[in-house]
């Protein structure tokens, strides 16, 4: 289906269901570029956690379980 014929058939639906497809679309932009973003992150530091072993002295207590005071 081409951009101009979604496009047309956005248009003939009524307001309520073309703001939902406006909202909907931007949420999956925005869960895109976050992601690419946190790619983009993590990669960049990949080096340094394999090699600086301080910056994972605390991951060995990742499957303990964590109990939060009140």
């Amino acid at each position: 289906m081409e951009t101009s014929e979604i496009i047309r058939a956005i248009r003939k639906l009524p307001v309520s269901k073309r703001m939902l497809i406006v909202e909907k679309t931007l949420k999956t932009i925005r869960e895109s570029e976050t992601r690419k973003r946190m790619v983009n992150a993590a990669e960049s530091l990949i080096e340094d956690y394999k090699s600086d072993k301080e910056l994972t002295a605390f991951s060995q207590l990742d499957f303990e379980g964590f109990y939060e005071t009140k």
